[in-house]
């Protein structure tokens, strides 16, 4: 770990003065579950970090505002928070994730692939430009959104829930506050100096508005061991019903794409219809119908699409 300055405002102003315009020269710190594995493997450099410890207010819960220092089992803990929401926090099963991450460092963390953490890069390339991933070690990586130049997939297990329920995400920054949808605030990086989501590097998400309304949700994992590990792929369904037909649907995959993946095919499957194992199933085929696997890793496609299906029906009942 390369010494860097560190510094503990007492509000949020204070800390985005404390940030820099430019990515790399200073960093947020939260829960630090997933910086502080970026400082020790000197992944990240920064000249600062600005801790968020002391700052009052971002830590709140309930059925439709969640600050960003929340940590995972302060969302765990509240009666309100929808189905989908509840779920995808549930699959995080560490005791320590739990207590010491929060719900906007589980949204803003770096992606897990694995040439991105031994040092290649976001992108995934060698010395010479070339792309590793594709013809590499790719089992875990994307099969949506992937012709390139990013393999990784979005590592955030909240962002598909909160995108189908139609969550925004304050952010503060010089300018003042600014309201952003979840879903905007994920993007594909096509150069290794961009990052995986919108947030300018002086901007400090504060906090995650969802909205009300009367919605079924469900969040659908599907993980090779439970403790300790990342989703294979995931789905999370929003469905505002009426009686047992669909009157719309948002439908969003997540871990099978640079970025959390909402899927209008799938919506369109459901719209209309009445829920049943045969209408679930041809939503699950839409989602996925655009698929293009990897050289190691079609057997993702299947699992994506097992996570759709029964995301549908468990949140009818």
């Amino acid at each position: 770990m390369e010494a860097f300055e560190y510094a503990a405002p007492n509000s949020v102003k204070e800390a985005v003065d404390l940030l820099s315009p430019n990515w790399g020269e200073a960093d947020i710190l939260a829960g630090g579950t997933d910086l502080m594995s970026l400082l020790k493997e000197r992944i990240h450099t920064p000249k600062r970090v600005v801790s968020l410890k002391n700052v009052s207010g971002l830590n709140g819960v309930s059925a439709s505002q969640v600050g960003a220092t929340a940590t995972i089992a302060g969302l765990l803990g509240a009666s309100a928070v929808p189905a989908a929401v509840r779920q995808a926090a549930e699959g995080i099963t560490s005791p320590q994730m739990r207590a010491m991450g929060t719900v906007g460092g589980e949204l803003l963390q770096r992606p897990r692939c694995w040439y991105f953490r031994n040092g290649y890069g976001l992108l995934g390339k060698d010395s010479n430009g070339k792309a590793l991933i594709p013809n590499g070690e790719n089992q875990y990586h994307a099969i949506l959104g992937n012709k390139g130049p990013a393999y990784f997939v979005s590592a955030s297990s909240l962002a598909p829930a909160l995108i189908a329920l139609g969550a925004t995400v304050t952010v503060t920054g010089p300018d003042g506050e600014e309201e952003m949808a979840v879903e905007k605030l994920f993007q594909t990086p096509t150069s290794d100096s961009q990052r995986e989501t919108a947030l300018k590097p002086n901007q400090v998400l504060t906090g995650i508005t969802i909205p009300s309304g009367a919605v079924k949700s469900a969040t659908y994992e599907v993980r090779q061991r439970q403790l300790m590990d990342w989703p294979l792929a995931t789905a999370s369904v929003a469905l505002k019903m009426s009686g047992n037909t669909v009157e719309s649907a948002r439908v969003v995959l997540g871990h099978v794409a640079p970025t959390p993946w909402r899927s209008s095919d799938a919506e369109r499957a459901l719209t209309g219809k009445a829920v049943s194992e045969v209408t679930a199933m041809e939503a699950a085929k839409a989602a996925v119908s655009a698929a293009t696997p990897l050289s190691r890793n079609k057997h993702k496609v299947q699992l994506a699409r097992v996570a759709v299906k029964r995301a549908i029906l468990q949140a009818t009942g």
